[in-house]
Formats: C-alpha cells, sequence, structure tokens
C-alpha cells in the first residue's frame, strides 16, 4: 500500500510528509545543531557532560588529526568499537567530517566476528577501547588496518580523576589484559595533535555511503548494510515526526532543547545511533549515556540522577529494571516516552511497566537495512499493544505470498519496505543484494506480517522461525508471549525440533524468575493456554539464554544446540 494509505490514521500533530531535501549529509545536521544549540547539553557520561560546542570542538579536532596525520581519503572506512562513553560521538562524528565511513563495531565481538568484519569492510583504520587490546593484537595481521586509535575509559574525566578511572579499570577490576600494540595513538593525543589544524570541509552529499551497519548475521555470514547520508537523514526527520505528535497539553510530546534521555542501548547499534546521535541531536536534546547497562545496580543509580522524559530499551532490558528492589526509589515523573525495539515486546511487561512508570511503552519495527525505522505506534492511548504502529512518513508497506504476488489487508504474508531509508545495498555483495531488493526498490524484510484493515501492523514472526506442525504453522513470538506472563517465569524461548510423528514439535527452554519452578506446572499452563498442536513436546529450564549484545535471544543457537 502506498505511503498516502496512512495519512489520515496519524496522530495529531505528524506531519504527512518530510522535507528529504532539509539537510545534505548527517554532517550538515551535526553542524548545524552545535551552532544551534551551542551552550546545551548534548551527552553525558561518568559524571562528565558535553555541550554542543564542545563536541564541535572536539570532533573536528579528531577530523582534523585524521586529515593532517593520516593519508585516509574520503570514502575509505574507519572502524569504531567502543561502548557507550563519550569518545563515541567524537570519533563518529569527526570521522563523517574528514567524509570517511564509519564501521560500527560490536565491542562485545569475539576475534572471529571482528576479523570478519575488519576484512570485509576493508577497514583501514580502528578505533578502540584498550579493554579490546588483546582482541586487537590478534586480529590485526589478518585485516587491512593500518591506524590505531586507542581510547582509555577515563579519557574524558579531568586528569586525575581519569588517571585513577584508568588505574581502577586495569589494576583493580583487571579489565585490561597484557597486549602490544606500540602503533597505536593515544585517542587524548589525536585530540591534542588535532587541535592545531584546521578542518578541511570536504563534499559529501546524500548518494554517499556514512555508515557500513553489519546485520547480526542472524542469517549465516554477517553483511554490511550500506546506509548513506540519505537514508540516516530520511529516518531521522521520520523518526522526528513521530515525536511531533501533540501531548495531553497540545504541545509537542518531545520538545527542542529541553528533554533528556536515557541511552542504555548500544550507539553502535543502528536502533540507539538514529534515535541519540541523529533524532536527539538535531532537536538539541540531552542524552545520558549508559555504558553498562546490564550492571542494573548501577544503572538505577544513574537513572536516580536525573529527571528525564525519555527511555530507549527493551524487553529484557525493562524487566531486569522492574525486577530491582530500588525500581520504586526513581523519579518517573518527567517520563513520557518509553520506546521499544529490537525484539517483540512483551504484553505482560508493557502492562507492568505503564503501572509502575505512568508511561505506556511504544513499540515499534524497523531493521538495520531500513536505517533502522519502519514502523511505529502512536504515543499514548492511541498505541496498540500487539501491533507495531504505522509506517512512518514515506514508506510504503505491502504483504507478499512465497510467488511475490501482493496479498489483501488482512492477510499474512512476507512483509517488504520501500522509502527513503532503505539501504543502498549490501557491501560488495550484489548477489545477497538482489535477493531483498527490487529494482522498484521494495526490500523484502523476511518478516511476516499482517496489515489490519484500519493500518496498523502485527508481526507474526520471522520467516525462518515459524514451526510447522503436521503442516500447521507455529509461530515462536505467540509461544513466548503467552509463557512470559507466567509469574514464574523470567525469560524463554521457542523453537521447532524435527519430530517423526509431526514433522516438527515445538522446544520450549524456560529461565525460572524464582527457584521451585518445575517442568510438570509449565506443562500445565501451556495445556491450559494452547491449543493441542502449539503445546510445547519438550521443556527445558535453562539458567539462561543465548543473546546478542543488544538483548535478542539467539533462537539460532539454541536449534543448532538442540
Amino acid at each position: 500500500m502506498q505511503a498516502d494509505f496512512w495519512n489520515d490514521k496519524r496522530p495529531a500533530g505528524v506531519p504527512s510528509q518530510i522535507d528529504l531535501t532539509a539537510y545534505k549529509s548527517v554532517v550538515e545536521v551535526f553542524e548545524r545543531s552545535c551552532k544551534r544549540f551551542a551552550d546545551r547539553p548534548v551527552f553525558s557520561n561518568m559524571g562528565v557532560t558535553l555541550t554542543y560546542a564542545e563536541l564541535d570542538r572536539l570532533s573536528a579536532a579528531f577530523a582534523a588529526y585524521l586529515q593532517k596525520h593520516t593519508d585516509l581519503k574520503p570514502g575509505e572506512r574507519i572502524a569504531v568499537q567502543m561502548p557507550n562513553i563519550l569518545q563515541y560521538p567524537i570519533a563518529v562524528f569527526g570521522a563523517l567530517r574528514a567524509g570517511l565511513v564509519v564501521v560500527n563495531t560490536n565491542p562485545l565481538y569475539t576475534a572471529r566476528e571482528m576479523r570478519h568484519q575488519f576484512k570485509d569492510s576493508g577497514a583501514r583504520a580502528l578505533v578502540y577501547v584498550n579493554l579490546f587490546g588483546k582482541l586487537v593484537q590478534e586480529v590485526l595481521p589478518d585485516t587491512g588496518i593500518e591506524y590505531l586509535i586507542e581510547a582509555q575509559m577515563g579519557d574524558m574525566q579531568p586528569a586525575l580523576k581519569g588517571l585513577l578511572v584508568n588505574a581502577a579499570v586495569k589494576h583493580v577490576k583487571k579489565m585490561v589484559p597484557d597486549y602490544n600494540l606500540p602503533q597505536a595513538v593515544a585517542f587524548k593525543d589525536v585530540l591534542r595533535q588535532g587541535r592545531g589544524h584546521a578542518l578541511q570541509p570536504i563534499k559529501v552529499g546524500l548518494e554517499d555511503i556514512a555508515v557500513l551497519q553489519y546485520t547480526g548475521g542472524t542469517t549465516g555470514v554477517a553483511k554490511g548494510a550500506m546506509l548513506t547520508h540519505g537514508n540516516l537523514v530520511a529516518n531521522m526527520l521520520q523518526v522526528d515526526a513521530c515525536l511531533s505528535q501533540l501531548g495531553p497539553d497540545g504541545h509537542r510530546l518531545m520538545s527542542e532543547g529541553g528533554e533528556v534521555m536515557i541511552a542504555p542501548l548500544p550507539l553502535y547499534h543502528i536502533y540507539a545511533f538514529t534515535a541519540n546521535c541523529m533524532c536527539m541531536m538535531h532537536n538539541g536534546n540531552h542524552n545520558v549515556l549508559i555504558s553498562n547497562p546490564r550492571d542494573i545496580p548501577g544503572f538505577i543509580k544513574e537513572l536516580k540522577k536525573w529527571r528525564f522524559s525519555a527511555l530507549l530499551g527493551l524487553n529484557t532490558l525493562f524487566v531486569a529494571l522492574m525486577d530491582h528492589p530500588e525500581f520504586k526509589e526513581i523519579d518517573f515523573s518527567n517520563l513520557k516516552v518509553t520506546n521499544s525495539g529490537g525484539t517483540a515486546l512483551v504484553s505482560a511487561t508493557a502492562e507492568r511497566w505503564k503501572a509502575a512508570t505512568g508511561c505506556s511503552v511504544v513499540e515499534g519495527y524497523g531493521l538495520t537495512e531500513t536505517s533502522p525505522v519502519v514502523t511505529t505506534n502512536p504515543y499514548g492511548d492511541q498505541a496498540r499493544l500487539g501491533t507495531v504502529g504505522i509506517p512512518v512518513v514515506g514508506t510504503s508497506l505491502k504483504v507478499i505470498d512465497d510467488e511475490g504476488n501482493e496479498q489483501p489487508q488482512g492477510e499474512r504474508g512476507e512483509l517488504c519496505v520501500k522509502g527513503p531509508q532503505v539501504m543502498k545495498g549490501y557491501w560488495q555483495r550484489p548477489e545477497a543484494t538482489a535477493e531483498v531488493l527490487d529494482a522498484e526498490g521494495w526490500l523484502r524484510t523476511g518478516d511476516v506480517a499482517v496489515i489490519d484493515p484500519d493500518g496498523f501492523v502485527r508481526i507474526v514472526d520471522r520467516k525462518k522461525d515459524l514451526i510447522i506442525v503436521s503442516g500447521f504453522n507455529v509461530y515462536p513470538n505467540e509461544i513466548e508471549d503467552v509463557v512470559m506472563a507466567h509469574p514464574k517465569v523470567a525469560n524463554c524461548a521457542a523453537i521447532g525440533v524435527p519430530d517423526e510423528r509431526s514433522g516438527e514439535a515445538v522446544k520450549l527452554f524456560v529461565v525460572a524468575r524464582e527457584p521451585g519452578l518445575t517442568v510438570e506446572e509449565l506443562k500445565a499452563y501451556c495445556k491450559e493456554n494452547f491449543t493441542g498442536y502449539k503445546v510445547p513436546k519438550q521443556i527445558v529450564l535453562k539458567d539462561a539464554l543465548p543473546m546478542t549484545p543488544v538483548g535478542k535471544i539467539l533462537r539460532r543457537e539454541l536449534r543448532e544446540s538442540a
């Protein structure tokens, strides 16, 4: 269905179109915001806050260093491998201002994954934190990386405190294994040396690649989605349009220059990159970076310091926060926006969150290949739990069958997306690109969806996670959603396993919230809640489930081990 089908379904305040010519590049978005909001805070982390003017100055120094002290040319790739710390936006915007393509790299990657990504992208430079120095040393000889820039956790702290932080990380917490990389230049030295040089402006346009974003490898080998300046700017404007919905007071939900957004999801992941590094900055708002969201006591301590208005998270994170005894001590009086993404939101979690904070969790849907947001729910009472909302402005959707025929509304099929946020293709993989992207610009998502008559979209499941029992389709999300509502269940995952009688059977892995949960109890619960073919044939209690660093359950790993 064409983009305009949804226009009369948008909440008050949300425009029906965006101006794709408003900016020429991500760099222009950044530089304009830095001038406009110069004295406002942009990022806070570990007790230090940078203003827009300071970020402008530091990233210009980083860019000038790259121009003056390396022979990296515009269009060449620089990998950035850091958690949510202030050095991340400095390095990324510095690299973009020097005309380079940023390769976002997950700091928790194994040597095998790092090697693949650095070689595949052809990166010639790497910015990393010394915690990963040993891995960098191990993979370096197999890559084309020539320039190393090494950050330390205390770099952005005042001098003495910085030394103390770095010493504690190394000697007390023993987080820095021994390694030897004499060619690495310290991040602080890069800023110091770059400061003396003027940044030479470069020409980049909307068609140029800004970021190579490697997709989580749910389909085997990780591929680099080529996201252009145009893709990222379009999705920023699309998300911004959603945030211009009118609140109960008749004003724009997220105002300019006054909001505080908590950022626990990693900035190297495209969801947080678009929301925090692009959208919040475009509006002159303030991001509080959470370096280690798995440290729930530390995370809650940070939350207590701020009167925050927005939080970007996902199901596993919301549950972990709510299960902590000090969660009740956080001030939620300013919270207007809680967004969930990355993986399906469980309705029991959403209801608990709303009861505890007074703010509804709003679910959207997206993919790395779409920069990433495709659909989002309206905020407040207009949200429809169990759906991922309606497409963002300027986006067309259709649902197709296995032969590629468009299905009528209300029928399920593979969801296809078309819009200005759809990637250019996969880096140096024309065959893989052709499999998902057709000549008209339609991207096949691999997700099974239904578009309801009122335009709201429901994601039924991943095509390849589908379990077929005696010819009936079973969707793991449905099983997991129901089992998660059991009060003693903390987490679960359902997969299909071969079964001689029914072709496939459902196997369920469960992490208990409290001791004493038995397989018998779960079986009885499932029998009560599911029709026969959906009842898990095997139930396994586990201490933990394999997850990506973003908190998505890796069903593939469970299938392999089963």
